[in-house]
């Protein structure tokens, strides 16, 4: 069964994670840019639509925290999910307030994000009930 899946947008400041992450989800069926600046990806998200922002949260220029926000202001309804090495209770919180659903500790299965990303798009897609 083939369908078309969500948009995503990844912002890591390591290349390397948004490349593997992006031809990773697209192999599931996603739409993925991935970026490793915070403006590039701030200004994208002003062009078009996403369903869902997977971010970083230690970047330079605005972090993952300034982002989540930004995003939610440009766009209500994305559905924002941090990455971080940097995991505690306190960044924890502060995603979320700012609008992350979900907070993911690095290293992380890639089969964990594909299922939350599943889980976080199938309504959107009017697959389930």
């Amino acid at each position: 069964m083939e369908r078309a899946r969500a948009r995503v947008l990844i912002l890591d400041d390591e290349p390397i994670v948004g490349e593997r992450l992006k031809a990773s989800l697209e192999m599931t069926g996603f739409r993925v840019d991935a970026f490793h600046s915070s403006e590039d990806a701030l200004n994208k998200l002003e062009e078009e639509d996403y369903d869902v922002l997977i971010t970083d949260l230690k970047m330079s220029g605005p972090d993952g925290i300034d982002v989540l926000r930004m995003a939610r202001r440009l766009r209500p309804g994305i559905k924002s999910v941090v990455i971080t090495g940097f995991a505690t209770d306190e960044t924890a919180r502060e995603a979320r307030q700012s609008g992350a659903v979900e907070f993911i500790a690095k290293p992380f299965k890639i089969k964990y994000l594909k299922a939350l990303l599943m889980r976080l798009t199938e309504r959107n897609e009017g697959t389930q009930t």
